[in-house]
């Protein structure tokens, strides 16, 4: 890329070393190949406090080499050598791929940093004039500033523009407070071509790849708890199997009563450990799914945040079929041929007709979504225009 074409030099923050599986290693990728596909000069840093997750324990750990290894190795393949970094802030914490010197002076050069999913900014990274928040998961950050959380507070006004998937917050139709912050709305952009959506149909599961259990993350907010868990949406629709002679599976780890109960219930289960530990492996479950059957979270549906997931995003863009839980993306997200938003019970059922009933047509309503609303040029056209950066 020369001079002449570069629109800018731009820092990716997020979680990749952090959390090294398949889900969130694709959601940078995308916005690192679509905006170097845009003419940016992409670089991709965390320099975190905490220390990593390790999924071969299940727990955090300070030694972060692994983990390092294993996403600079996808880094690297799809053309960002010599352009990422991780810095361990933590006592004993490592510091890989650019650094020292190098470091502090891509910070003081570069036009801006994407802070997607909200790493901390420390002071080091004020060198960079422009620091964009790109929230992905709404709700807590309303809520705890509108209650005057001092850490939320400084948080948020690290930053000079504030964008969030809750497509609906600041909207009528969304009770969270704004925190007198102007939220822009956005949602996961795709790199299409990571997908290789054909028109056959599929003869695979209703499913979807996911965490069973959450905990310590439920918010309390005017009086009432909104909770962050799966299990607790998941458990209204366990006969789902009994209603339609077609699969359901659900890719997620759980303890052996519930896999037992699940199982005894009718569904097909995986481990989303296993599905989840390199990107073929990932791509490949999404490809032969049939469709995608999933829930939100509490804190999503009950204030119409508007809220749509990353994954549902990559089975779109593989052809499949989205039948989710309605946070209120109708409003944004056209529905009723490729993706399928439901309250009840019956909203599946009647989705699940459709799509069976023609199948191909689904299919290709699905990637025709993805295409419209989620491929990478569109999305982060959108932002880094409204951003001020393109």
């Amino acid at each position: 890329m020369s001079k002449a074409t570069c629109r800018g030099k731009i820092i990716v923050f997020g979680i990749l070393f952090w959390y090294p599986l398949a889900g969130v290693t694709y959601q940078f990728l995308h916005y690192l190949i679509g905006l170097r596909r845009l003419g940016y000069d992409v670089y991709y840093v965390e320099d975190v406090s905490p220390w990593v997750y390790d999924p071969r324990i299940n727990d955090v750990t300070p030694e972060a080499s692994d983990n390092v290894e294993f996403a600079a190795s996808i880094l690297e393949a799809y053309g960002f050598a010599g352009k990422w970094a991780f810095a361990g802030a933590y006592p004993g914490g490592k510091t890989y791929g650019i650094q020292g010197d190098a470091l502090t002076r891509l910070y003081r050069e570069a036009d801006a940093i994407l802070n997607v999913t909200g790493q901390e900014v420390r002071e080091h990274h004020l060198a960079c004039e422009r620091r964009v928040y790109v929230e992905s998961d709404p709700f807590k950050m309303q809520v705890k500033a509108s209650q005057g959380d001092p850490v939320t507070l400084a948080a948020l006004a690290a930053h000079d523009t504030h964008f969030t998937f809750g497509e609906n917050v600041g909207r009528a139709v969304c009770p969270l407070p704004t925190a007198g912050l102007n939220w822009l709305p956005t949602r996961q952009p795709v790199a299409m071509e990571l997908w290789g959506w054909t028109p056959e149909a599929v003869d695979g599961v209703y499913g979807t790849i996911t965490t069973w259990k959450n905990k310590n993350k439920d918010i309390v907010w005017n009086g009432d708890t909104y909770t962050w868990t799966k299990d607790r949406e998941f458990e209204r629709f366990l006969d789902l199997p009994r209603r339609r002679a077609v699969a359901f599976e659900l890719a997620t780890d759980v303890e052996d009563e519930t896999r037992a109960r699940l199982r005894g219930c009718g569904w097909r289960m995986a481990s989303a450990r296993a599905v989840s530990h390199d990107l073929d492996a990932y791509r490949d479950h999404i490809k032969a799914s049939r469709a995608e059957f999933t829930v939100a979270r509490d804190q999503y549906v009950r204030p119409h945040t508007g809220w749509f997931s990353d994954r549902s995003a990559c089975y779109l863009a593989a052809g499949r079929p989205v039948i989710t839980q309605d946070t209120g993306f109708g409003a944004a997200l056209p529905t009723g041929a490729g993706l399928f938003p439901f309250a009840t019970e019956e909203d599946i059922i009647e989705a699940v007709d459709v799509i069976e009933h023609d199948y191909g047509r689904a299919s290709r309503a699905a990637y025709q979504v993805a295409v419209e609303c989620f491929d990478s040029d569109v999305v982060l056209t959108s932002l880094m225009t409204r951003a001020g950066l393109f």
